[in-house]
């Protein structure tokens, strides 16, 4: 199990720092663990699961081409 911080975290998604706090108080991006009273970090497995989820979602999404030839 790998804890990863705060600018690891960002390096991985491109999300800013105050965006992956606001998603995960509302529930869109895993929240963090608390390591100490100045610390924490995120779970590299979970941060890896919202990616993929991404991935899939935007795999699973029909193209701008595909709605235009409807």
């Amino acid at each position: 199990m790998k804890i990863l911080k705060i600018k690891d975290v960002i390096a991985q998604t491109g999300l800013s720092r105050s965006q992956l706090y606001k998603m995960a108080s509302r529930g869109l991006f895993p929240r963090q663990i608390k390591l100490s009273a100045r610390s924490s970090g995120w779970l590299e497995s979970e941060v890896n699961q919202w990616l993929n989820a991404r991935i899939a979602e935007r795999d699973c999404a029909p193209s701008k081409n595909e709605e235009a030839a409807k």
